[in-house]
């Protein structure tokens, strides 16, 4: 806020892509081809985000703009492989995906949450997919956080840990620094076998009254292969205003055509 009092914050830009553009990406370069988009009144820009602008092709081929066309090319998506639901209610995590059921049917399936971008030279979800098809089960994308800030986030409790892969014993739901079984928790990327939705289907209120998604994953564990991995790469929290400042700067860099010039605006702002 403001910012997404009119905006949904999937959105919101990182340099000149938004969020839900680097979560489709990512997710196409793991080998995924059919999305769902979980959304709420006022998103509908999300949908047409992916959709064919004729009127502005039209321009751009017209005035021989190729590179600006050419930028535009990730924004579509196969006919046919894109729908949306709604979640009528903020109610959780857990309850937009249990949304999602008719879609994800029987399934293994991924969630990626827009709000955390990962930087990295393999996409975090196709490292967690070559992960998942030597596992099985379920796999979460992890990494350490301050212990102070366990409560903001699902947290493991971990058995087996060989520094990559870590097998999960527990799952608890923004635990207190004091009760966190670990430092350990979970961003926001998953890959999920179908036998959560039971579970979501209950519908059964956890922290902050909202049906959590950690809740339901936490009753699998002992009947299904399940693992936390820590990936390679470099996460931004773009919920937040540092997080979201952090990873435009981050990801500038990485561009030829723009790191030159932001190197040196940076050093001005350093000399203060």
């Amino acid at each position: 806020m403001p910012a997404t009092k009119s905006v949904p914050k999937e959105m919101l830009p990182v340099v000149d892509r938004p969020l839900i553009q680097y979560a489709i990406d990512e997710a196409r370069e793991a080998g995924i081809e059919e999305f769902c988009l979980v959304s709420s009144r006022g998103k509908d820009s999300l949908i047409d985000y992916f959709d064919i602008a004729f009127e502005l092709e039209a321009t751009l081929t017209a005035r021989k703009k190729t590179s600006a066309l050419k930028a535009l090319e990730p924004t579509r998506v196969t006919p046919g492989s894109m729908i949306s639901v709604r979640q009528q209610e903020p109610l959780g995590l857990g309850h937009a995906i249990w949304c999602a059921r008719s879609f994800i049917g029987n399934d293994p399936f991924a969630i990626l949450l827009p709000d955390d971008v990962v930087q990295s030279k393999t996409s975090c979800l196709k490292q967690m997919v070559e992960v998942y098809n030597r596992t099985g089960g379920n796999v979460l994308a992890v990494t350490e956080v301050p212990r102070e800030k366990t409560d903001q986030y699902g947290v493991l409790d971990v058995g087996k840990d060989d520094g990559k892969l870590v097998e999960v014993k527990g799952l608890v739901e923004k635990p207190k620094p004091e009760d966190a079984p670990s430092n350990l928790s979970v961003i926001g990327r998953y890959i999920l076998t179908a036998d959560v939705l039971p579970h979501l289907a209950k519908l059964e209120k956890g922290a902050g009254g909202e049906v959590q998604l950690t809740d339901a994953m936490a009753k699998m564990i002992g009947h299904v292969p399940f693992h936390g991995f820590r990936y390679e790469g470099r996460r931004f929290d773009c919920g937040n205003k540092i997080g979201f400042l952090e990873a435009q700067i981050a990801f500038s860099l990485e561009r030829e055509d723009l790191a030159g010039e932001v190197r040196e605006f940076l050093k001005t702002y350093q000399a203060k």
